[in-house]
């Protein structure tokens, strides 16, 4: 992936080749396609760190919700709760896990779904809710699988129960979430973060906040014009600081 010009913060390019439809923004690259089909074409990632669909919908029997949580169940493909009411793509079917454990630096959540299919690594646990916060069923946290080491490592984090109803995806993970997996997965700043799951686009945001390059993939065309949308903001947020702040980066006298 190659670092964009400086003129490109002011303006976007999108190309479409065949069924890929192609987005560059400034320091971010982001496909709507297949990531399977994507992700061989690339180069220069140097991380992947994505949430991927890992069947929720294949073995869970949604009569069995409790509390209310209608976020999960939309989750499901109900067309009820979070999320603009969209389920998941290939949420019905096991993930495949082994696609994207060639990279050096990888994170996978819902790793307790496929562990068989993984090597030995390091586990990261989002702590995401309060104890009993929403009946019995809901899990207190999620897991995620790191390429490497053996340890378990915690990070608690409630926003997405304040943020329950007016997020964009029904799995939407905390941006400050993500860039912790990046910190802990020892991805440099200025290097390249690929989310071939990238839902609504948290990663990619977390990405830009702490210096590093993002290329993002999402199937669901619904879910990609959601996910530049909240790109896109982040970036206008950043431009005008920029703006406000310009003295502070210009060049000193030589």
């Amino acid at each position: 992936m190659t670092a964009p010009s400086t003129t490109a913060r002011e303006m976007d390019s999108a190309a479409v080749s065949g069924s890929v439809q192609r987005l560059v923004l400034p320091g971010v690259e982001l496909y709507c396609g297949d990531c399977l089909e994507i992700a061989p074409t690339l180069q220069g990632v140097d991380a992947v760190i994505s949430d991927p669909p890992y069947g929720m919908k294949l073995d869970t029997d949604n009569s069995r919700f409790s509390g209310g949580n209608t976020a999960s169940v939309a989750r499901r493909g109900n067309g009820i709760g979070t999320g603009n009411g969209k389920g998941i793509i290939n949420d019905d079917k096991p993930f495949d896990p082994s696609p994207w454990l060639a990279w050096e630096k990888v994170v996978l959540f819902g790793s307790n779904h496929f562990g068989a299919r993984l090597p030995v690594g390091t586990k990261l646990i989002w702590i995401k809710r309060l104890d009993d916060a929403f009946g019995s069923f809901l899990s207190d946290a999620e897991e995620a699988w790191m390429k490497g080491g053996h340890g378990i490592y915690c990070k608690r984090d409630l926003s997405m129960n304040a943020e329950a109803n007016t997020r964009q995806h029904p799995c939407q993970k905390p941006v400050p979430l993500m860039a912790w997996c990046m910190d802990k997965a020892k991805v440099p700043q200025g290097a390249t973060v690929l989310d071939p799951y990238m839902g609504s686009g948290s990663t990619i945001i977390a990405a830009i906040r702490t210096g590093r390059k993002a290329i993002g993939i999402e199937k669901d065309p619904e879910h990609f014009k959601n996910a530049v949308e909240r790109i896109k903001r982040e970036l206008a947020q950043g431009d005008l600081f920029l703006g406000q702040n310009a003295s502070a980066h210009l060049p000193g006298p030589l």
